[in-house]
């Protein structure tokens, strides 16, 4: 998952929308600077055109920053001060109170629920306060209605959007689950571990961290699935899964490839550790039958091919190969073992 998980709009969203948002305000404050002009507020109007050319060169420059929290916090925090600071002009209008209204919009859209609730109540209390001390009436039951209206407004639109927040972050989340996991099994699918895959090559040519890819088969696969039905050939491979998850480390991956074939990525670990948890998880479900009904029973068995990142191969397509033909090494060996030797099968060693 990229750094926008659980914070608010997917990365690329966040992006779109933070360079929209530089983008027009660095035009409104061009708009802005001009009217300076005509009131001869020469040094005022020079900064804004000034911020207004840093936000638009910030909107182009987004395109290649991989990391954006930094870059939202560096907008937030000095927007939402300015809108406090207008609010405390001698000359303020009491409609630049309205202001405030853009602040929890702003931070949810752009941090999520819990990081724009965060930092919006500070400064939406803070304006109420300031609205409160320089322009509420608190002695006339219009002054009262104002203040009123006034608050409850903000308060219901930071309920609705902190709402409406938590509602679409958690739509989104099951719905990036379902994308990237196989319905039966709860696993990784085909796809996203694909690009796990190709992630572990990325993160080991930044920081030289070894990782081992394992493809496993179950064995005799079809006879389980003609002599029990489909629906004990399901549960046996939810059974599996569930076998090999409980020794799997945390950073550790499993994903189904398609059928009865699974993978494995085993991340931060050396040629031969790697092969020696592979033996326990094929030992581990060995030992581990299947059962269901009425003590009913089935053992289940499944061959390992390891390679491992960089001994056997540096790029994705080599490493899946090389793991490919252990994998089927090891059937033509009697299956039920693990692989982490050898090339191609040759005819030679059938004899």
């Amino acid at each position: 998952m990229d750094e926008a998980a659980g914070n608010g709009l997917g990365q690329q969203a966040r992006r779109s929308l933070l360079q929209l948002i530089f983008v027009s305000t660095g035009a409104l404050l061009w708009g802005f600077a001009l009217l300076q002009f005509d009131n001869d507020n020469t040094l005022l109007a020079w900064l804004e055109i000034a911020v207004g050319s840093l936000l638009i060169w910030s909107a182009w420059y987004l395109r290649r920053v991989r990391w954006l929290t930094p870059w939202i916090y560096a907008y937030l925090l000095p927007t939402f001060c300015f809108q406090i600071y207008i609010m405390l002009m001698p000359a303020a209008s009491a409609t630049a109170f309205v202001w405030v209204y853009m602040v929890p919009m702003l931070a949810y859209l752009l941090l999520g629920g819990k990081a724009g609730l965060l930092l919006s109540l500070p400064f939406m209390l803070l304006a109420v306060v300031l609205y409160i001390t320089r322009y509420a009436d608190l002695q006339t039951a219009h002054g009262l209605i104002d203040l009123g209206n006034a608050v409850i407004c903000g308060l219901m639109i930071l309920l609705f959007v902190h709402f409406y927040e938590v509602r679409r972050a958690n739509a989104q989340q099951t719905l990036e689950r379902l994308a990237e996991t196989d319905a039966l099994t709860g696993v990784y699918n085909r796809g996203r571990f694909q690009q796990l895959f190709e992630q572990c090559i990325e993160q080991g040519q930044r920081s030289g961290d070894g990782f081992a890819l394992v493809l496993l088969d179950v064995d005799h696969f079809k006879q389980v699935n003609d002599g029990w039905g489909h629906e004990v050939g399901d549960r046996a491979l939810r059974h599996l899964c569930k076998v090999l998850q409980r020794r799997l480390r945390k950073t550790d991956v499993i994903g189904r490839l398609g059928g009865e074939e699974f993978g494995l990525l085993l991340r931060s670990t050396d040629a031969q550790a790697g092969e020696q948890l592979v033996q326990v998880l094929c030992s581990q479900l060995q030992q581990t039958p299947l059962c269901w009904g009425d003590k009913q029973e089935l053992r289940i068995t499944a061959t390992f091919g390891v390679a491992h990142w960089p001994t056997d191969a540096l790029d994705a397509e080599s490493l899946y190969r090389r793991a490919d033909q252990r994998l089927y090494r090891g059937k033509a060996y009697g299956r039920n073992r693990v692989i982490s030797q050898g090339g191609p099968l040759q005819i030679s060693e059938l004899g």
